[in-house]
């Protein structure tokens, strides 16, 4: 382009607010169908590259899906860029495979039991096409390898296949006459053969051992390879990996164990928590995750809601922070319900590792590492609630554990409600983008009018905001009250496009932008 040519771009505003579409549904109610316990999702993870998709339920299976639609048009690409086509595809997965991980067990030295619910999932390094992954239950983490393999058949044998051998192995002999060794009876060894197979006409004239041959038929094997156990006092809440691929971490309520991929029997405990006396302790371990590109820097947040900054180089015992989160909490603020809204339920770094996305009972926060006196954004998910903490109290949803994530390009985060309802927030600059989903085959059913201008307070000189929804307190758009039963905790922003993918109870509801 010539200096006559040049046009000076004008500064870039807020992103278009996304405009949300109903993709797929794997595992879709009927109307009045009743939904069992075990079939309930709780867990979603995308593979690194979104290829794959990974669930688990509190039937402990975890259950794969491959993406369909990058292969459809992976060969005309070329033609179709050459005719200056758009392609406007979408992701589209197809169920893969499903393997049962874990099992009830029960502790007979402490009489618990441990139910089989997969609590999280984390996908590890492919290597020479076999997909890795990890799945934790409440004690016990397993290390599974998924692959395709060959279907292996016997062929080239002297006896046609299809006629049966109920009753017991076939002569080789070519010759009628039958030779027992332990001295039996010749006519009885005959009389199991008469039935089941005879000697074709001349006898058979040579023996062909059977022999094994691939065929070209594959099917798909789930093989546990590691098992990592006995190293959890405490429920396990958050497993995850380290980008140098050979480590990850897992968490309980009050300590976070290092392991080796390959080590089985031994962990590291870096971070514990744990007073010398029990009513001594104050806050718990509620989320760990490992930065995506600094192998050294781990996150974990607490009850208190706060989140702390943890060096591997500085110790072999984690107990002192490199940096902490938290926010102040306004004077004369605080209310009984304070310190259990304050939790925090769910942590997850921004894909270049600059932010931190935290969600705690009412709100998500989004943290900048380079500054730790407060929150650069604050988005109110259902601030209507607010009023309804006392019910929420007494019939224990206030304790609900809601999961959050950020899109891959970092401009928008998302996290869900009640009555499976979802919330997508865009977080760039001047952006006052908040969307209400349902997970529905009509995500927009529910959809609130995109509220006015956030307010904005300086601190530090740096922008702050603060966005609330606009529902109307106690019901929602459309006048029906929140149903506190029907939860959406487990959601997955794909890591390269705008998809969600979404559980309401047994169903998986996916959707794009």
């Amino acid at each position: 382009m010539n200096g006559a040519d040049e046009v000076v771009a004008a500064p870039a505003g807020p992103p278009n607010p996304l405009d949300w579409k109903f993709s797929q549904v794997f595992g879709e109610r009927t109307a009045g169908e009743e939904v069992q316990e075990v079939d309930i999702i709780s867990a979603i993870e995308f593979y690194k590259s979104g290829d794959y998709l990974a669930t688990g339920d509190r039937g402990g299976r975890v259950v794969l899906f491959e993406r369909t639609d990058t292969k459809d048009h992976g060969e005309s690409r070329r033609d179709l860029e050459r005719v200056d086509y758009s392609i406007t595809r979408h992701p589209e997965f197809r169920y893969k495979t499903e393997f049962q991980s874990h099992e009830p067990e029960f502790d007979y030295l402490k009489s618990l039991e441990i139910e089989e619910k997969i609590n999280k999932i984390r996908w590890c390094q492919t290597a020479n096409g076999a997909l890795f992954l990890l799945s934790t239950n409440d004690k016990t983490i397993k290390f599974w390898k998924v692959q395709e393999k060959k279907v292996k058949k016997i062929s080239e044998m002297n006896v046609d296949p299809s006629k049966g051998m109920r009753n017991g192995p076939i002569a080789s002999s070519s010759s009628s006459t039958v030779h027992l060794a332990n001295g039996g009876s010749p006519e009885r060894s005959h009389s199991y053969l008469s039935n089941d197979f005879s000697f074709p006409p001349g006898g058979i004239p040579s023996l062909r051992l059977p022999t094994v041959v691939s065929s070209h038929e594959t099917s798909l094997v789930a093989r546990c390879r590691r098992v990592y156990a006995h190293a959890h006092d405490y429920h396990i809440n958050s497993i995850s990996n380290n980008s140098d691929g050979e480590t990850f971490v897992s968490a309980d309520d009050l300590r976070i164990n290092l392991w080796n991929l390959e080590i089985s029997n031994q962990s590291f405990n870096i971070v514990d928590v744990k007073p010398a006396n029990m009513e001594d302790l104050t806050e718990v371990i509620t989320s760990a995750e490992f930065h995506p590109t600094h192998c050294n820097t781990l996150a974990y947040s607490s009850s208190k809601g706060s989140i702390r900054l943890v060096d591997l180089r500085q110790s072999a015992l984690c107990d002192s922070h490199a940096k902490l989160f938290e926010e102040q909490e306004a004077p004369g603020s605080r209310s009984f319900f304070t310190e259990i809204i304050a939790s925090i339920s769910d942590i997850k770094f921004g894909k270049d590792g600059r932010y931190i996305l935290s969600r705690d009972y009412m709100t998500l926060k989004l943290w900048d590492i380079n500054m730790d006196s407060g929150p650069v954004a604050t988005f109110q998910v259902h601030e209507y609630l607010r009023p309804k903490l006392c019910d929420l109290y007494e019939n224990d949803s206030i304790f609900d554990k809601f999961e959050c994530c950020l899109s891959g390009d970092g401009l928008h985060v998302a996290t869900g409600s009640y009555s499976n309802l979802f919330r997508v927030f865009g977080c760039a600059p001047g952006s006052a983008e908040a969307s209400t989903l349902e997970a529905s085959k009509n995500p927009m059913r529910r959809q609130v009018p995109t509220p006015s201008r956030p307010s904005r307070s300086l601190g530090n000189s740096i922008t702050r905001v603060v966005r609330r929804g606009a529902e109307t307190p106690g019901i929602d758009a459309n006048g029906n009250s929140f149903d506190f039963t029907t939860k959406l905790l487990h959601l997955a922003w794909h890591p390269t496009e705008n998809a969600i993918a979404c559980a309401a109870a047994n169903s998986l509801y996916m959707y794009y932008a």
